[in-house]
């Protein structure tokens, strides 16, 4: 299993919880979807309902995690939005390509596996695809987005990790596609991070709309996945697009940017090294926005339009929050903060802690990987049953 940094988190300075707390609260979430063809952004949809109080694990305040103020502030329209606002995730285009196979796998115990390529923003992006053995369904396999956590992009091998996570889905019934991002293995490109830079969230956009176009998938059940830096991406990529029906989120990286860049990993005001493995151009990004933007405090237009958490009014379908109590990684208040702002939103999430669990949630895994395909099941293989 992959082991991304290990990361500090201090408090958030009361001035800056005191400019989160300006935003007005969001209402609202969309859904949709439609056969084929490039990945649809920025349609608002008709909501979902909550999901009933008794298939939610609440979160916690005994283990400990601070509050945080759930309202954000108002994006402020920018004649040219920021390459990292979602304003600029819903405007670009993502045609990806029809999926080229590279090399066929060994199958899994009811699957197929094999490493195939698609084009995002012309690179060449290489990426795990699982399909289902047995009868094609009239409409084609669900398909389940896999979003990767952070891995150094010079060691990851798409064969060599998430391969139990993969497996609960694939032999499942559902078609897998696990993204390498650009920079990664021998996928084209530079890997500029995760966090300064919209690259991955745009390939992943790019996986979306090839899987879509692939004859064996399903295009109007979709699902996606992610640990991590993949919880970010897919937050993202649920509040930008219609077309994923739900998502399920594992100790993710989903507070706002100014929760990423003030409690999470390196402060940009301090002299301390970058986490182990991250490149010195991935780490860089947080100082460089304060310098060019200044402070969530004096800017809070800025930060809210970059941050995903702005826009769940918008969100695509349900959300399943997986966390450890222990996790060391990401802190468990960003899956708690993320909850109470989801259900403000009027959006139907899920929240389960593993006390005493890691950030793979490695004691529970099969508990926890149960759920979420459980969570899948309901709301994309099986949305009217």
């Amino acid at each position: 299993m992959p082991t991304p940094p290990s990361a500090r988190h201090p408090l958030l300075h009361l001035s800056l919880l005191l400019a989160l707390a300006l935003g007005a609260a969001v209402t609202g979430c969309s859904a949709g979807g439609t056969r084929g063809g490039p990945v649809v952004v920025g349609q608002q949809q008709q909501g979902v309902q909550p999901a009933p109080a008794s298939q939610v694990t609440p979160p916690s305040a005994a283990l400990g995690a601070p509050a945080l103020a759930t309202a954000v502030p108002v994006p402020q329209p920018t004649p040219t939005p920021h390459p990292l606002s979602i304003a600029a995730l819903r405007e670009q285009e993502y045609p990806g390509s029809d999926l080229v196979v590279e090399q066929t796998l060994a199958p899994g115990g009811n699957y197929s596996r094999q490493i195939v390529s698609y084009r995002s923003e012309g690179l060449k992006i290489n990426s795990l695809l699982t399909v289902p053995r047995g009868t094609r369904p009239p409409s084609g396999w669900p398909v389940v987005v896999f979003n990767h956590g952070f891995i150094p992009p010079a060691q990851y091998r798409s064969t060599e990790y998430y391969v139990a996570y993969v497996d609960a889905f694939a032999r499942n019934g559902y078609i897998v596609l696990m993204s390498d991002y650009r920079g990664h293995g021998s996928s084209e490109g530079p890997a500029r991070g995760g966090y300064g830079s919209p690259d991955y969230v745009v390939d992943v956009m790019n996986a979306l709309a090839s899987i879509r176009r692939w004859p064996d998938a399903d295009p109007g059940r979709v699902g996606m996945w992610g640990h991590s830096m993949g919880g970010y991406i897919t937050l993202r990529a649920m509040v930008a697009t219609p077309d994923i029906k739900a998502g399920v989120i594992w100790g993710g990286v989903v507070g706002s940017y100014t929760d990423i860049v003030f409690n999470w990993g390196r402060s940009p005001t301090t002299s301390a090294p970058p986490p182990a493995g991250v490149p010195p151009p991935a780490t860089n990004w947080r100082s460089q926005l304060l310098r060019q933007y200044g402070t969530p405090e004096d800017n809070p237009g800025f930060w809210a339009s970059i941050s995903a958490n702005t826009y769940l009014q918008d969100i695509s379908g349900p959300l399943q929050l997986h966390h450890g109590a222990a996790d060391a990684t990401v802190p468990l208040r960003m899956s708690q903060t993320l909850e109470r702002q989801v259900r403000d939103a009027g959006g139907s999430v899920e929240l389960y802690v593993y006390p005493g669990d890691d950030h793979n949630i490695s004691r529970s895994l099969g508990q926890a990987l149960a759920r979420s395909v459980a969570f899948l099941d309901r709301y994309v293989k099986n949305p009217t049953a």
